[in-house]
C-alpha cells in the first residue's frame, strides 16, 4: 500500500473539520432561545422545543444521505451545501416572527439537513487521513460538536439582550454560514492507498479491523451493524435523557437555585466535549468495544448512585463523568464503524448508523420524563436507565469483526 508525505497537511485539514464541527454544535444552544421566543411570541415550552426536536432528528437521515453523496462526488461539495443550509435556516428563523411553522421549517428542517451534511464530513474525511490514530481524530472532530454550545451560549445570550432574539439568529446564521463555507472548503479526501510514512498497524489493531471495504448493502447483511447501532442508541439513550432534565434534577437532588443548577449544567455539560476525545483516545488502545463496554459500566453506578447524592459539587462531578460518557459514545463509534467495515464508504455506512442519535433523542427523554411524572421524583427513571446500562454491557463483550 503506497504511503505520503507529501500533499496537503492532514493536521491542517483535521483543523479545519474541528472549527466546522464547533459552527455546527451551535445547535446544542437552543435552549438559550426557548424563553425569549416564548415570552415575545407567546408559545409554550413544548412548542419551542420541537424546533430542537425536529432538527435533531432530520440530522440522522441527512447525514445518511449526504454519505451516499459523499460517493458520488468531492466531500468539499457536501460540506459547502452542508454549511450552507445550516447558516440558510439559522438566518431564515429570524423571520419567525408569530410564525411557529416557519421556525420548524427554517432552523428544524433546512438546519437539521444541513447539520447532517456537515456533520458526516469532517469524520468520514479524517479516517482516511488518520488510520494510524482513527478514535483520536474522529474524537477530536466531534469534540469540536461538544464545545459548540459553550462557545454560542454565552454569545446568543448577550446578542439575545442586546438586539433581540430574531436578530439574533440572522447574525448567527450569517455567522454559521461564513466559518462552515470556509472550513468545508479545507474537505478533502487523501490520495487512494494512502498511510501515513513510517506506519504500520499494530498486532491489536489488525484483530480489530476488517480485512475488506464494506458496501452500505453489505454491511447491513452483518448483525455487527446492527449491534453497532443499538450502542450508538443506548449510550445515546442514557446520555440525553440526562441532558434532557439535568437542571430540575440538580435541583430536585441539591435543593439549588435555578441559578445554580444553570451554572452545575453549563460545567457538567463540558464532560460532553471533553468525553468525546478522551474516550476516542482510550478507545485506540484498549479496542472500541471494551471502551463502550467500562462507558457502560461506569454509567451504571452513576446512574444507580446519583439521586442519593445531595451535595451539589459531587452531583455535578458525576454529571460531568455521565456527560464524558454520552460524548464518548460520538468521539467512538465513527472509529468503531471505521474499523469494521473499513473507510471506503464509511460515509453512508456511519450517516445511516446516525439515525441511532434521532431515535434515542426521542427515546431517552420521553422515558425520564413519563417517570417523573408517574413516581412524582427522579430516582425511579435514573435507576431504570442503570438497569438498561447493565444489560447493555453485554453488547460491546460479544461484538466482533465481521467474517471477510
Amino acid at each position: 500500500m503506497p504511503t505520503s508525505t507529501s500533499g496537503p497537511n492532514r493536521w491542517g485539514i483535521a483543523l479545519a473539520g474541528f472549527f466546522m464541527q464547533v459552527a455546527l454544535g451551535a445547535v446544542y444552544a437552543w435552549s438559550v432561545f426557548k424563553a425569549p421566543l416564548s415570552r415575545q411570541f407567546h408559545w409554550s415550552t413544548p412548542d419551542v422545543t420541537l424546533t430542537f426536536t425536529i432538527c435533531i432528528f432530520v440530522v440522522g437521515f441527512a447525514a445518511f444521505f449526504a454519505g451516499l453523496w459523499l460517493k458520488k462526488t468531492s466531500p468539499r461539495t457536501v460540506a459547502l451545501t452542508g454549511g450552507f443550509l445550516y447558516g440558510l435556516g439559522v438566518f431564515l428563523a429570524s423571520f419567525s416572527a408569530n410564525r411557529l411553522w416557519w421556525l420548524y421549517l427554517s432552523y428544524g428542517l433546512i438546519g437539521g439537513v444541513g447539520l447532517g451534511f456537515g456533520y458526516i464530513v469532517p469524520v468520514a474525511v479524517l479516517v482516511k487521513w488518520f488510520p494510524d490514530r482513527r478514535g483520536l481524530i474522529t474524537g477530536i472532530a466531534v469534540g469540536g460538536f461538544g464545545l459548540g454550545a459553550l462557545v454560542t451560549a454565552p454569545l446568543a445570550t448577550r446578542m439575545i439582550q442586546s438586539i433581540g432574539v430574531l436578530p439574533t439568529f440572522a447574525w448567527l446564521g450569517v455567522g454559521f454560514l461564513v466559518v462552515t463555507m470556509v472550513t468545508g472548503f479545507f474537505m478533502q479526501n487523501p490520495p487512494e492507498g494512502f498511510r501515513p510514512a513510517g506506519w504500520t498497524p499494530t498486532a491489536l489493531q489488525s484483530s480489530q479491523r476488517a480485512g475488506a471495504d464494506y458496501s452500505l448493502g453489505a454491511a447491513l447483511k452483518t448483525w455487527q451493524w446492527w449491534a453497532l447501532w443499538f450502542l450508538l442508541f443506548l449510550n445515546t439513550s442514557a446520555g440525553i435523557s440526562l441532558i434532557s432534565q439535568e437542571a430540575p434534577i440538580f435541583q430536585e437532588l441539591t435543593k439549588a437555585s435555578a441559578i445554580v443548577a444553570a451554572g452545575m449544567v453549563g460545567i457538567a455539560s463540558i464532560g460532553n466535549a471533553a468525553g468525546r476525545v478522551f474516550w476516542a483516545w482510550v478507545s485506540d488502545a484498549i479496542t472500541r468495544r471494551w471502551t463502550f463496554a467500562v462507558m457502560f459500566a461506569l454509567q451504571v453506578l452513576l446512574f444507580w448512585l446519583l439521586p442519593g447524592i445531595a451535595a451539589a459539587g459531587v452531583v455535578t462531578m458525576v454529571a460531568f463523568i455521565m456527560l464524558m460518557c454520552y460524548g464518548g459514545g460520538f468521539g467512538t463509534m465513527p472509529a468503531f464503524a471505521a474499523d469494521y467495515f473499513g473507510t471506503k464508504n464509511v460515509g453512508p455506512i456511519y450517516g445511516l448508523m446516525l439515525t441511532a442519535w434521532g431515535f434515542a433523542s426521542a427515546f431517552g427523554p420521553l422515558l425520564i420524563a413519563n417517570l417523573r411524572q408517574s413516581t412524582g421524583n427522579y430516582v425511579s427513571g435514573l435507576h431504570v436507565i442503570a438497569g438498561v446500562m447493565a444489560v447493555s454491557i453485554l453488547l460491546p463483550a460479544l461484538v466482533s469483526p465481521p467474517k471477510t
